[in-house]
């Protein structure tokens, strides 16, 4: 196939773009060149924010477009009329932030039928949503990919790298609990062949993008991770409370981790039935935690974004003695 991938150079694009060059497709990837393009892909440059910024788009044909913009979701529109009837397929990878999220309280099962945030909400669920909107602009099939927590090599938010760099420090780690808690995560290599065989397949529609709820557990994510960077950690199990009590984040200073509630039910316990039959596939929790800490470099890149994720040594001691 001849693939474009907007973006490409970043962590899903980047997995999408290696495993379309493994596969043998023809590889075009559109980005502003800032960072080193996959090997084997030919490489477009340009800034979508820029007056004549998709210039070098304005000739060629695809079989497939795969759509990683992140932010205002106004851009997705003019790449998707752009490229109508110079490309069979577009993907947006989106998220599952578009959902309303109801304080009162989720029950487990979330499908793609579920309400959606107003399309005026200035947020990152706000942009995603009017992207996947602009997207259905594309005169073809347009395949909406709601990828929830996305982790693996590459990764540029820091979450699982962040746990992997900590728990190879070793002593005592302040583990959140409780230990059996579900977690929904997808790889973002699996997120990569998803999006490229259902491309192939000519998909269209919103797909909840994250393994089965329970596919692995808090304790289960961490337990491998410290064995899989020595075994230095000594995880100390604590209860949800006591985390909350001493002023910690969920999400963003204990990555990964939300207590039970609402909120770890509407991100945790979605259904995925509709892309289970579209072919979804998620490795085991240990090759995503092992093949991470391999390509982990000295220091992870961190999109400027995002917020910094992770916990401060003297908060987590502070906790820790408090036991």
């Amino acid at each position: 196939m001849r693939i474009l991938v907007l973006g490409g150079s970043g962590f899903a694009g980047r997995a999408i773009a290696e495993l379309a060059v493994a596969r043998g497709d023809q590889v075009t990837v559109f980005n502003r060149g800032s960072r080193p393009p996959v090997p084997g892909t030919r490489l477009l440059s340009g800034d979508r924010l820029a007056v004549g910024g998709l210039d070098a788009l304005r000739d060629g044909e695809w079989d497939a477009v795969v759509d990683t913009w992140s932010a205002a979701g106004e851009v997705v529109g003019e790449t998707a009329r752009l490229l109508s009837r110079r490309a069979g397929h577009y993907t947006y990878i989106s998220s599952r932030s578009v959902y309303l999220f109801d304080e009162t309280g989720h029950q487990p099962g979330l499908t793609e039928d579920a309400p959606l945030v107003p399309a005026d909400d200035p947020q990152y669920a706000g942009d995603k949503l009017r992207g996947e909107q602009h997207a259905s602009t594309f005169d073809g099939p347009v395949l909406l990919a709601r990828a929830g927590l996305i982790l693996g090599p590459y990764e540029d938010i820091g979450r699982l790298p962040w746990w992997l760099r900590r728990l190879a420090e070793g002593g005592p780690t302040l583990a959140p609990g409780p230990r059996d808690l579900p977690l929904q995560y997808i790889d973002v290599r699996d997120l990569a062949a998803f999006v490229l065989d259902n491309a192939a397949a000519g998909r269209s529609g919103p797909f909840n993008l994250v393994s089965p709820s329970g596919f692995t557990t808090i304790g289960e994510f961490l337990d491998t991770a410290a064995a899989i960077t020595g075994g230095h950690a000594d995880l100390r199990w604590t209860d949800p409370q006591t985390i909350l009590d001493a002023g910690i984040e969920p999400w963003i200073q204990l990555p990964v981790w939300l207590p039970p509630g609402p909120l770890h039910r509407f991100l945790h316990t979605g259904d995925v039935s509709r892309a289970l039959a579209a072919g979804l596939r998620c490795r085991p929790v240990r090759d995503t935690i092992a093949d991470t800490w391999a390509w982990l470099p000295d220091t992870p890149p961190q999109r400027p974004d995002r917020p910094v994720v992770g916990l401060d040594p003297r908060v987590e001691a502070k906790v820790l003695a408090q036991r």
